[in-house]
């Protein structure tokens, strides 16, 4: 018999406490059978005459509700399934609205989706202040919209505006932000969190508790134009509306369904809102697009659950301290996220003091950053940068448990570098190099300990890029595996383990698509509408404005590499090394692609440098179609991932679909480039690769393992 997730406490007179405690999960979630809890509590709390205070409450030490359980939806066949679904939500919510006591939700730990619609519902909300504690609604996230009421009650506690700010974007806010737009009322220490909920129910008595219908929020004159006045709402939806559509080209059903159903509850009321939530999430429920991202979702959590290595057991080992060499853009960046996230003291290291100081200043100018967004304290800040300690030699570094180098992509350069560290101490520490195509195995070929050299390949900018690709050898041990993807995790990294080889995988797969990019220009297709078409199909950047972030000299380099190891299949484009001759080197050096004076109007979009049509002699007047343009540069990235695959580069079509997606910007709604694969059908890409490749030769030619998968697949 299953142990219930619900019980209620007496907490003296005419106070209760629901505790909710999953006992199957580590988190609270919302499952099917836990409809029929809640109903269950209800009907006692509406009978109970004894009680005037409810107070709802996490028995976890660090987890409020983190939302619906992703099993629950996607045992969901049919839109009518999910909207009965909703629609069951939004009966409970609404008797917790309707309930004679005064409730409290008292919120510790993430607070997101279905659980924070379920608080919505109460009277008053009181949040702990500690850091663990998040509100928000991610569902757009997953392709769908809040499902349980969210879409109506959130417009009316925060603002219209705010609301849509939350639910378009799904974002998570803590306690504090939290508190600033109204999302709860107060905000205490987690250690009196339950006491100062019963005080805010005590405080609800007093005032009296009126039976009040839902009334949008007019906290200010700003709520007041954009919410009652029908001009301003107007205005207010056309530009939430032009925002979503420009982030997501079309390609997500979720955002614009939000809008409509927010629209409708403010128009026509809350009770025609509540059917409106209910139908769009049945339909967004079923979509493909919400199939894909809940994948995805699920593949990063069952990830989160792995080692990196094929023995469960291999346990890691804790680095107490690390040395970071290079303080430019990559090498700050790791800094970083290592004393910020992973709050582990840092030695960083650069050849002069000018570059060191240059590094310090980026890390220093991140963590100001957060203080300014009130996301940190400046006594934190201070506590944050006492981690970080700078060199222009090498002490400090003896007593460093891992060392990472993020140097220049030379092979003698990082050769020098292991050197350089075994000469430190005996006892040679792991060594990780940031390289982005070079063989790890080449890179540790003169080394006396290879088993402890790794790849960790991060991705710029590292502060906000989520994967780390993990590279290992034939002779990386283990524990190194396993110890690095832990410092990945605590990182806040997504971390996916990739055998060596020329490029690995990310870098593999994305140096065809650019390349492609690259010889579409030569036929004398826009930079414009190279860049365009690929954004429209789902990318979040172009692949020539993202060969100017890469660095063309750096794509240059990796192109080399991948053509001495895969010969006509990566031919790089003749044009590169021009780029490369007339020191276009992209962003860093203000001279690409594209160009980078100060634009006047900051939403304008970039413009194209015109002399480089004249640099590369082409005469731009090709107007292939979007499709054509699209499915040229992604059938090489699909095609390569395939490659891999077969090659043993990578561990499970997951990961590749994982790394395209959170390292290259992959399309999140395809799934990656394994399930667009399955999507599409292998028989219909090989199609396409063939004909592509009697008209432009061996780079298109399938790989075997799409013939391989077409054969399992039948």
């Amino acid at each position: 018999m299953r142990t219930p997730m619900l019980r209620l406490e007496a907490r003296g007179a005419g106070v209760a406490i629901a505790w909710i405690d999953d006992p199957t999960e580590s988190v609270n979630t919302l499952r099917r059978e836990s409809i029929e809890e809640f109903e269950s509590l209800l009907t006692e709390l509406e009978r109970r005459t004894d009680l005037s205070i409810l107070v709802f409450a996490s028995a976890k030490p660090d987890s409020f509700i983190a939302g619906a359980n992703l099993d629950m939806l996607q045992e969901v066949k049919t839109a009518e399934q999910a909207r009965a679904l909703s629609q069951s939500a939004q009966k409970i919510q609404n008797r917790f609205a309707n309930l004679r006591l005064n409730t409290v939700a008292a919120i510790h730990g993430p607070c997101l989706g279905g659980g924070l619609e379920l608080v919505l519902a109460f009277d008053s909300r009181v949040a702990s202040n500690d850091t663990s504690t998040r509100l928000g609604l991610p569902e757009v996230q997953l392709g769908l919209l809040p499902g349980g009421s969210g879409t109506q009650r959130l417009p009316y506690l925060v603002g219209v505006e705010t609301a849509l700010d939350l639910m378009l974007t799904g974002r998570k806010l803590s306690a504090q932000r939290a508190l600033r737009v109204g999302l709860i009322d107060e905000m205490v220490a987690k250690e009196i969190l339950i006491d100062a909920a019963i005080e805010q129910g005590k405080k609800l008595m007093l005032e009296g508790k009126a039976k009040r219908r839902p009334t949008v929020s007019l906290k200010s004159m700003r709520n007041w134009v954009l919410s009652a006045n029908p001009l301003g709402r107007k205005f207010l939806f056309e530009q939430a509306g032009k925002r979503a559509w420009a982030k997501t080209r079309g390609n997500y059903p979720a955002p614009k369904k939000i809008l409509e159903c927010v629209r409708v509850g403010l128009e026509r009321g809350f009770q025609e809102g509540l059917k409106a939530e209910a139908s769009a999430f049945g339909d967004l429920a079923v979509s493909p697009q919400a199939e894909q991202l809940i994948n995805i979702f699920r593949g990063v959590t069952s990830l989160k659950k792995e080692n990196g290595v094929d023995n469960p057991e291999v346990q890691p080992r804790f680095a107490r301290k690390i040395g970071v060499l290079g303080a430019g853009l990559m090498g700050a960046g790791i800094t970083y996220v290592s004393i910020n996230n992973a709050k582990i003291p840092v030695r960083l290291k650069d050849k002069d003091d000018p570059g060191l100081s240059r590094g310090l200043a980026q890390v220093g100018g991140l963590l100001t950053g957060r203080v300014k967004k009130k996301a940190m304290t400046p006594l934190l800040r201070a506590q944050t940068i006492a981690r970080l300690s700078g060199t222009t030699d090498y002490s400090g570094m003896a007593n460093c448990d891992l060392i990472i180098e993020a140097v220049f992509e030379d092979l003698a350069l990082k050769q020098q570098m292991i050197r350089d560290i075994e000469a430190l101490r005996q006892e040679f520490p792991i060594f990780a190099t940031n390289t982005s195509a070079i063989p790890i195995a080449d890179i540790a070929a003169e080394a006396k300990s290879p088993e402890k050299i790794i790849g960790m390949h991060y991705f710029s900018p590292v502060e906000k890029m989520p994967l780390l690709e993990i590279v290992v050898t034939e002779k990386t041990a283990p524990w190194i595996t396993v110890t690095c993807s832990d410092l990945g995790k605590r990182q806040g990294k997504t971390v996916i383990v990739v055998n060596d080889g020329p490029g690995f995988y990310t870098t593999r797969i994305l140096a065809p698509y650019m390349a492609e990019a690259g010889y579409l220009l030569m036929e004398g297709v826009p930079v414009q509408r190279i860049d365009e078409s690929l954004r429209n199909f789902g990318f979040p950047l172009g692949p020539l404005a993202l060969l100017d972030e890469v660095g063309i000299d750096v794509a240059y380099k990796v192109g080399e590499t991948l053509h001495r190891a895969f010969g006509d299949r990566m031919q790089p484009v003749d044009g590169i090394k021009r780029l490369v001759d007339d020191q276009r080197l992209g962003r860093k050096n203000k001279k690409g692609v594209y160009v980078y004076a100060e634009r006047k109007n900051k939403n304008h979009e970039k413009e194209v440098d015109q002399s480089i049509y004249t640099l590369l002699a082409i005469e731009p007047s090709s107007m292939l179609s979007e499709q054509t343009i699209a499915e040229r540069c992604v059938l090489q990235m699909i095609n390569e991932a395939a490659h891999c695959l077969g090659e043993g580069i990578l561990r499970a079509p997951r990961d590749g679909d994982i790394g395209a997606v959170f390292g290259l910007g992959f399309p999140p709604f395809l799934g990656g480039p394994f399930r667009y694969l399955d999507s599409t059908g292998h028989a219909k890409i090989i199609d396409k690769l063939e004909k592509l490749s009697d008209q432009y030769g061996a780079r298109f030619q399938p790989a075997p393992a799409i013939k391989e998968m077409k054969q399992f697949h039948k």
